[in-house]
């Protein structure tokens, strides 16, 4: 997810990702780094989604609350009453975070406290958003709306049909991104997590159904390194998994929802975004076919998908 390529630009930058708007704007005179991951993400002043203000401290003090969720290494939350709070890490510090995030209950509005005598030991300037805070805020983000992240590559194939191809590590997903592209001129969204939601109000055209089901690439990809900014309606979702003579099998709708909740990056730590991406998923489940796909690795398990009708 790093790259030593970084892009400096004004005291205030806007992103979006995933039909998300973000603002992050620095405090003083200093310039908001964005790091080259999220330059096609990049756009115009716009009404924000996420606002995110940003500081520079000599120190930041580790956490005083229980964490709500410690990953053990790199990131962790804690419930700060009407604020949560996520604190970064390093391998080189013992305990004080070298990030501190907080954020409103609705991932709304944000404060993000770096810690500036460490990160210019580090040489350079720190993109703020750089992973995987940029992740598990737009992460956090999606549970309050009607949408979710998911392991997978979208595909927007030579028919101009939109695909998602779903799978844990190891089931294909950057082996399914290669073969596309080694034989058809297609758009790779992302070869690794693709964000899946309902059509926000702000993009609906006239005639548009404010319901329908869109994917996102994002910026966090795969080996391939395939991460577009676009969007296309998603018509089929395939779950991937190795097999012999690429069969398709239908699935029920109390199945899809539980392959994609296995493969979905949801907020554990509270069971109100767990019910809240289950209840997205049914919706996905209700409105886009979606098939358990055993597949071996070459040409022919492109066609098979392109000859195949629902």
């Amino acid at each position: 997810m790093d790259s030593a390529t970084e892009q400096f630009g004004s005291s205030c930058r806007h992103l979006s990702i995933g039909g998300l708007s973000l603002r992050i704007a620095a405090s003083g005179r200093s310039p908001v780094v964005i790091h080259a991951q999220h330059e096609p993400f990049i756009v115009d002043s716009c009404c924000a989604d996420i606002n995110i203000e940003v500081h520079w401290l000599p120190y930041l003090s580790p956490s005083p609350r229980r964490p709500l969720f410690d990953s053990g290494t790199t990131w962790r939350v804690s419930d700060f009453g009407v604020d949560f709070r996520f604190d970064f890490g390093h391998p080189l510090v013992d305990r004080a975070p070298v990030k501190t995030l907080f954020v409103d209950r609705t991932y709304q509005n944000a404060t993000l406290q770096l810690n500036s005598l460490f990160l210019s030991k580090l040489g350079g300037r720190i993109p703020p958003l750089s992973y995987p805070l940029d992740e598990l805020l737009i992460m956090h983000r999606l549970t309050q709306e009607r949408a979710i992240e998911l392991h997978g590559v979208g595909i927007v194939g030579p028919d101009g049909a939109s695909n998602l191809f779903v799978g844990h590590s190891g089931a294909g997903k950057s082996t399914t991104a290669r073969l596309w592209t080694s034989l058809h001129k297609v758009e790779i969204l992302s070869d690794d997590r693709i964000i899946v939601r309902e059509s926000p109000a702000r993009e609906l055209r006239p005639g548009d159904d404010p319901r329908q089901i869109f994917m996102y690439g994002t910026p966090w990809h795969g080996e391939g390194c395939f991460a577009l900014p676009q969007r296309a309606p998603l018509q089929r979702i395939f779950i991937l998994e190795h097999g012999q003579g690429n069969l398709l099998a239908r699935l029920s709708r109390s199945q899809v929802v539980a392959e994609l909740f296995a493969r979905a990056f949801v907020p554990f730590h509270s069971h109100e975004y767990v019910d809240s991406a289950l209840s997205f998923l049914e919706r996905v489940a209700d409105s886009v076919p979606c098939y358990r796909y055993s597949f071996e690795p070459d040409e022919r398990a492109v066609e098979k998908v392109l000859q195949s009708q629902d």
